[in-house]
């Protein structure tokens, strides 16, 4: 598969610039000795990229509540399972995909099976004066294709990447996958994917919801929802690792609290009782 090179806009760049840092948390944490991968007052979250804006406000809210802090690692959640396979001192996983942390939780690496925090979905998202059209059925992107039009077109990897997977399998539904590929621009996450679908040099992309819904995302373009029942579903489960320390806990319980619920719906996802 050919990935084409795009170089976004600085405007892009800037709404997306955290996820560089929180790459780097991930690679930090590699790189810890033994002891000083022990549990800390400061815990190290690794989330899904497109928890990216939620579990950010999330985060605030309980800095503001508990006092407590976390830092966040945003990325692949393909990645992530990984690095922590490989000794990455995360205190907590929350993954775009469960069987992520079901296999994590078979092999040893959790504290038990986690609990499923959300459903989240993909959206069609074009930029500003793109010749591409959001619509939920993706008949203008078919007529594009068909016509010549589309040049570059981004969704996250789907070799690791769960939203790039559910992306692919969307495409393949509307039998337009074959087509589209020679056009693939990869994210290594569904964030880097919106980052390169809003680039101005891209007709568009498929991305999660809850980034589309982000007033910095939304105001560079346009999307639409792509229908649930186009791909398997996008299970979000959330698991405390063997190395857990006591604010991790706290934050592993706040994410079940009403406020953190509210910021999680008002984000798009399908919470797992309101399905």
């Amino acid at each position: 598969m050919k990935v084409n090179s795009l170089l976004p806009s600085l405007a892009i760049r800037r709404v997306f610039l955290t996820l560089a840092l929180g790459a780097g948390i991930a690679l930090s944490a590699l790189q810890m000795t033994g002891a000083e991968a022990q549990p800390t007052d400061v815990p190290v979250i690794a989330a899904a990229a497109d928890l990216k804006f939620a579990v950010t406000e999330i985060a605030a809210a309980f800095k503001a509540d508990t006092g407590k802090e976390v830092k966040l690692s945003l990325g692949s959640t393909g990645n992530f399972a990984a690095q922590i396979r490989q000794g990455a001192p995360f205190q907590m996983f929350m993954a775009a995909d469960e069987k992520f942390i079901a296999d994590l939780h078979r092999d040893g690496f959790t504290r038990d099976a986690g609990d499923l925090y959300a459903e989240g979905r993909i959206v069609l998202m074009v930029p500003h004066g793109s010749v591409l059209k959001a619509d939920e059925a993706l008949n203008n992107l078919a007529a594009m294709l068909e016509a010549g039009r589309i040049t570059r077109f981004a969704i996250a990897n789907p070799e690791h990447a769960p939203y790039g997977l559910r992306a692919e399998e969307a495409l393949k539904h509307r039998r337009l996958w074959e087509k589209v590929k020679p056009h693939l621009v990869l994210g290594e996450n569904v964030s880097q994917a919106a980052q390169f679908a809003l680039s101005g040099n891209a007709q568009g992309g498929i991305i999660a919801y809850s980034l589309a819904l982000a007033p910095e995302v939304r105001s560079q373009g346009e999307f639409a929802l792509v229908p649930r029942d186009w791909h398997e579903p996008l299970l979000q489960r959330m698991a405390l690792l063997k190395n857990a320390g006591p604010v991790a806990e706290q934050f592993y319980a706040y994410m079940k609290t009403p406020k953190a619920r509210r910021i999680m719906k008002s984000f798009g996802f399908v919470l797992p009782d309101e399905g």
